[in-house]
Parts: C-alpha cells; structure tokens; sequence
C-alpha cells in the first residue's frame, strides 16, 4: 500500500505532517507493506534565489504578522513538535528563501532511489539544525551526506534538469484536490488535507488496508455456533 505526501521544505507543519506519517506507519499492523513516498508542493517561488530572509521578517513583510503573534503561532507548533518526539524543531529562529532548486534536488535524490533518505535529511538539517537548504552549495553538502555522485548533483542542478519534473509533481497534486501542503494521499484513494494526528492516520491507514484485503467466507457447512438467539446444541452421536 502507498501513502504519499506532498510537502514543502520550509512549511513547519509539512514536517510535523511527515513525522505522524512515520508515527502512523509505525504502529500499522501491516507496516512492512507500506511504501511512503514524499512529492514536492513548492510555496517559496516568490522569494528571491540568490538570498535568504529571518523568518520573522517574512511573516511580518509577507503576512503581517507581528513579533508577537509570530511566537505564539511558531511557538505552538514547536511545542507540539517536541511533545511528539521532534526535538530540537526551529521554526521562528530559522529563515527561508527560494526553495525551487531544493525541489529539484529531492527529484534528484528520488531518481537515484534516495526518496525517504533525502526527504528525512533536509526536514532534519531544516528544522532540526536550522540550517539553509536553498543554494547550490547548500545541497551539495547534502549530497554528500547521502552519498550522492557531487559532480553529477551540481551537474543536474545547474542545468535544472528536474524543473519540470517538480512542477508536474504540484499539479498533480492539484489535480487530486490539494490547495495547500501537507497533502497526504493513502492507496490512491484517499486525500487528507493538513497534518492529521498520528491517531487519525492509522485509522486510515486500517480502512484503505480492509478495502483493499476484503476477507472472503468460506462455506461452513453445519458447523455450531452462537447467534442472538443462543447457541447451537450439538446433535446426539
């Protein structure tokens, strides 16, 4: 069974969404059938390429968010984070920038069969380390963590090879009913908007699994057994 998730890097809950998947998964009785797959659903286009800006100044420059509001929104997805074993999480002492060409690089990545290790690795280096993953040097050093051909990585970046790759990648989620990220889509059928609770996953996670798994009876024959009306009295040899 597949469980895909459409993110983007820099989005707090897109992580969280991400660490209730595993959670979920985890917990799954038929969790060694499982494959999650993570897509890209770009947000940070409009910021400039060629720099970074505080976090606190795009919610105050793009959204109007003042300082306080910024601690008491971020705050609270941070201690939610930590609750639910994802420590450190910075959210509000980080910056953002253009994420396009760290979009890419994850197609990269997933191309060279790398999906889940790369996706892990930049939340973790994003949110765990609040470092940078936006310039090309940035993700070199992540390629290099994830033993990534260096030379080929910078190759297939400059040359924006995966482009068109990620911007399908968005509209097919759009296409599925997503006007924001996280979007989780479970066996295909299922679409679940926002990081829903690990609980709330699992359940779902049961339900794609029992309609996929329909259970078939096998003829009884007269074999006794109980009903509401008592049980059966086995018949005298």
């Amino acid at each position: 069974m597949k469980v895909e998730i459409w993110a983007e890097i820099t989005c707090p809950w897109c992580g969280l969404g991400s660490h209730r998947v595993d959670r979920a998964v985890e917990r799954f009785e038929h969790r060694d059938d499982v494959e999650v797959i993570h897509h890209s659903f770009p947000l940070g286009g409009s910021f400039p390429a060629d720099r970074t800006v505080s976090v606190r100044e795009a919610l105050s420059s793009k959204h109007g968010i003042s300082g306080a509001q910024a601690e008491a929104a971020t705050g609270q997805i941070e201690t939610l984070a930590t609750s639910e074993g994802l420590s450190p999480y910075r959210v509000l002492d980080n910056v953002v920038g253009n994420t396009e060409l760290a979009h890419e690089f994850l197609a990269h990545a997933s191309a060279q069969g790398k999906n889940r290790e790369a996706w892990d690795t930049i939340f973790r280096t994003y949110f765990g380390k609040a470092e940078p993953v936006f310039a090309l040097d940035d993700l070199l050093r992540l390629s290099d963590g994830l033993g990534l051909d260096r030379d080929l990585t910078r190759q297939v970046l400059t040359k924006r090879r995966y482009r068109a790759q990620v911007q399908e990648d968005a509209r097919r989620a759009q296409r599925l009913g997503a006007t924001g990220a996280p979007f989780i889509v479970v066996d295909g059928r299922y679409g679940v908007p926002g990081a829903q609770d690990s609980d709330a996953l699992l359940d779902l996670l049961r339900t794609a699994w029992d309609e996929s798994h329909p259970i078939t009876l096998a003829p009884a024959g007269d074999a006794p057994g109980c009903g509401p009306d008592g049980c059966a009295v086995p018949a005298r040899s």
